[in-house]
């Protein structure tokens, strides 16, 4: 099969303008395409596509599918690269059909832009399906032609990244506990020898005085586990690294604070801040990116119990605060201060964390972009620029002090672990709550919960968890490693 773009007339009646690639096929077929296109019905609009058959012999099917207009760059007003989006958009949509119809090997026009192609064709393609017995035709997408084969591959690597995330978070909690997650993640890691990872047991966390993180575990029958990555990419091994800290509920049944039954085994994707993040130092790792990071990852799970923290407990975080557990479902907080306050131990050059934290999140800005609190415009611009060229966008959120008093005028404890007026602004008391624990210059929260899934939003992306925002991470520590500064 043979996937191939067509831009829209810029204006409404010129003729449709194929790619460079579709052009050296018209050739190939004596221009029985463009004699055939204008026939079959009206010009291909943005994302639709058109199907041709036995046009030739080595590509018996062949889609044609609408890219939009040529020039589209960064749009201001989207904060993407609207060309690129189209790309991957068009490419999904083109590689699907062909799947439908059965056909093993689909070879994609790169369109202009091999990269954003092959992240169309991968992330299109992907589906979890590793429980059942009938399973949708394997696809493997290949490059048409030679130009453009580094970004083709570049493009397969980001989009194979974000996939792993998919993965994790759509599987079963039954089968990704703490302890599977981790040795998934070593798994994926084993063939880099600048690797290297650490799965701390609980009598590690323990000694470490986590006693927040600890707290939540404590619920469930599932051992709790503290993942370390370290990936040194950097010329020098003792230069500063970028830390990546990642929530790892493996499944979130709210605790005490028991959630509604209905949508809880989405709950399976509370560990997405870790799947991501994880996800992005594979990614790294098979970029070779010439920067050291280091992933952390708190995994356990949050389970009604005996032993479950009850509402109003205290607990001590590791830098010695205290929480008022005023409300067990706001657990992944308790587990992310422990594992900030471990962070600031690498002399990092700056500390990005990613959470499906809050459903006031989702609230906020629905699946269209990561919600980003960070004390630092220097990281803010960095992740803001990453996420245009990605097209999974990020938005910044307020740290006002504001916040902070609400979740720091507390009866009992130091902090109290929501906000005092409950769901008001939940999402940036939240990131309040997490400043207490963040002494670092360069800090980013990033809140994934609006984007933990796909419904038909991101037209790329099947139904199902989306491993959302990889792909941003990964753009963002790239540009990270180029930048001196």
């Amino acid at each position: 099969g043979l996937v191939l773009g067509i831009y829209s007339s810029e204006k409404d009646e010129g003729a449709a303008q194929l790619t460079s690639a579709g052009d050296a096929f018209d050739r190939l077929v004596s221009g029985k395409l463009r004699e055939l296109l204008p026939i079959c019905g009206p010009p291909l609009k943005k994302g639709k596509t058109r199907i041709f058959h036995g046009l030739h012999q080595d590509f018996p099917s062949v889609v044609v599918v609408g890219l939009g207009k040529k020039n589209a760059g960064i749009n201001d007003q989207e904060n993407w690269n609207e060309g690129k989006e189209n790309i991957r958009a068009a490419v999904a949509v083109g590689c699907r059909q062909l799947q439908d119809l059965e056909i093993p090997c689909v070879e994609v026009d790169p369109c202009g832009d091999a990269q954003a192609a092959a992240e169309g064709a991968v992330l299109g393609l992907h589906e979890y399906n590793e429980l059942k017995q009938k399973k949708k035709p394997v696809v493997t997408p290949q490059l048409h032609g030679s130009a453009g084969s580094e970004a083709w591959q570049k493009g397969v690597t980001y989009a194979e990244g974000q996939n792993l995330a998919r993965y994790l978070m759509e599987a079963p909690a039954n089968y990704i506990t703490p302890i599977k997650f981790a040795e998934h993640i070593e798994q994926k890691l084993r063939g880099f020898s600048n690797v290297k990872v650490h799965i701390r047991p609980e009598s590690w966390i323990a000694t470490q005085q986590m006693g927040a993180f600890l707290s939540v575990a404590k619920g469930s029958a599932e051992p709790p586990v503290f993942l370390e990555i370290h990936y040194l990419g950097g010329a020098d091994t003792n230069d500063s690294p970028l830390v990546f800290v990642g929530k790892g509920v493996t499944f979130d049944s709210g605790g005490i604070s028991l959630k509604p039954s209905s949508g809880m085994d989405a709950m399976r994707a509370d560990m997405g801040g870790a799947a991501t993040v994880c996800s992005a130092i594979v990614t790294a790792a098979a970029l070779h990116l010439p920067l050291n990071i280091i992933g952390l990852a708190p995994l356990c799970e949050n389970m009604p119990s005996g032993k479950a923290n009850k509402p109003g407990d205290v607990v001590r975080a590791k830098n010695g605060k205290t929480i008022q557990v005023d409300n067990t479902d706001a657990e992944g907080r308790l587990l992310l201060a422990d594992a900030l306050c471990y962070a600031h131990s690498f002399n990092a050059r700056a500390i990005v964390n990613a959470a499906t934290l809050t459903g006031a999140m989702d609230v906020a800005l629905g699946s269209a972009a990561t919600g980003v609190f960070t004390n630092s415009s220097w990281l803010w611009t960095h992740l803001y620029e990453a996420s245009v060229v990605t097209g999974d966008r990020v938005w910044r959120m307020p740290l006002f002090d504001h916040y902070t008093k609400q979740v720091t005028d507390c009866p009992l404890a130091d902090l109290s672990n929501i906000g005092k007026y409950s769901r008001a602004g939940g999402a940036c008391t939240a990131a309040a709550f997490l400043k207490e624990f963040v002494t670092a210059s360069h800090w980013a929260h990033l809140d994934i919960a609006g984007v933990m899934a796909n419904k038909d939003e991101v037209p790329y992306l099947r139904k199902g968890m989306a491993g959302r925002p990889t792909r941003t991470l990964v753009e963002f520590a790239a540009r990270l490693s180029q930048d001196s500064h």
